[in-house]
């Protein structure tokens, strides 16, 4: 407990400091990129004894794979990354930087942008530089206060936005040969991450994409939303081991407020934006059908079609309301968007896949000037 109170007066001050418009300290440290063979040595999905699948994908030329050294968290962050190329295939100097943030599961539960979208394919000859960390499974890609996290999935210092915009960018930037334009991407939990990032960091990112995300998180609804998924960290359902608490300290306090997207809605002027959100309603991609028209046996597409249409409509139901006070929010305040308000769709991949293509199309590559 001294340890949260103590992690929680540090980043309040932090807080403050930058509410006050005092200069960021210049000699925040940077992360250390490592060369890294990621197929000879894999990372490990969590409470199994397989390779995470997305290595089979690193092949040293269409996807590449390295070990960033995180000073705040003390280890080796794995971070996949997808380099720029153009149509014929060659590697682009100069080209900006897209970052993938992976949701609730992660790489930990292969349950990422690669694993689950056709990232190398999708990006292959349009001029960016894709980069994907594969960590941070339920961590909301946030700087925790508890600083001594031991649990299932979180162990040690849980410093994810430290990492992502102060330790990460530059360096993999410069391997890369990356311009310093960027965009950040995040679907369900780390939908909130991204514009958080973009609302925490001004002028940072030049577009920023959120689907199926709930901008809010110091409301009754939005905190027990993070409950829910924190909680999973755990490897228990006891909504004890791992708590919103220990995250961002008590509900609708400095710190949870300083990271609620929907308060801080205002700092979101002058990115691009692009917002999505079904309703729950299960739509084409989630019955039985179509699960067997991809080629699934009639049993797994029965019980998949089942947690689609109940837990993940749920799910996409309760995003739904989160997304709408977001655009309420951000058209009283003058702040443009592009939104995808689908009326069906769950909480679920196909449609995430189809946010990707119109986002790039839409915001992402006009922002980037690709």
């Amino acid at each position: 407990m001294k340890k949260i109170k103590a992690a929680a007066l540090a980043a309040l001050t932090a807080v403050s400091l930058a509410c006050s418009g005092a200069p960021a300290a210049s000699a925040q440290p940077v992360g250390t990129v490592k060369a890294w063979d990621a197929p000879t040595n894999p990372p490990l999905v969590t409470n199994t004894a397989k390779p995470q699948d997305w290595v089979s994908q690193v092949d040293h030329k269409t996807v590449l794979s390295y070990n960033v050294y995180s000073p705040s968290m003390r280890r080796d962050i794995p971070v996949a990354v997808i380099p720029a190329t153009d149509p014929s295939g060659k590697r682009v100097a100069g080209a900006p930087t897209l970052y993938l943030l992976n949701g609730a599961g992660g790489a930990e539960q292969n349950q990422d942008w690669l694993k689950l979208y056709p990232a190398k394919d999708y990006f292959a000859g349009k001029r960016v530089n894709v980069v994907i960390p594969q960590a941070g499974a339920f961590s909301y890609y946030t700087d925790w206060l508890n600083e001594d996290m031991r649990s299932l999935y979180l162990n040690g210092p849980q410093k994810w936005e430290t990492f992502l915009t102060r330790e990460l960018p530059g360096p993999i930037e410069r391997v890369v040969g990356a311009n310093g334009r960027r965009a950040v991407v995040g679907v369900s939990m780390s939908a909130t991450s991204a514009l958080l990032f973009a609302e925490h960091n001004p002028g940072m990112y030049q577009a920023a994409a959120s689907f199926s995300g709930c901008a809010a998180t110091s409301s009754p609804h939005g905190y027990n939303f993070a409950r829910v998924t924190v909680n999973r960290a755990g490897g228990t359902p006891d909504f004890k081991t791992v708590t919103p608490e220990m995250m961002w300290g008590p509900m609708n306090g400095p710190y949870n407020r300083y990271n609620d997207a929907l308060v801080n809605a205002d700092k979101l002027r002058g990115t691009r934006l692009y917002v999505s959100s079904g309703t729950g309603l299960a739509g084409r991609p989630d019955q039985v059908s179509y699960l067997m028209g991809i080629g699934a046996p009639q049993t797994a597409a029965q019980l998949g079609a089942g947690v689609l249409q109940v837990e993940g409509g749920v799910i996409e139901a309760a995003v739904n309301k989160c997304t709408h006070d977001l655009k309420a929010k951000l058209d009283g305040l003058g702040i443009p968007a592009h939104y995808e308000l689908r009326n069906m769709g769950t909480h679920s991949w196909p449609y995430w896949t189809e946010d990707m293509d119109r986002a790039w199309t839409t915001t992402i590559k006009p922002a980037l000037g690709v």
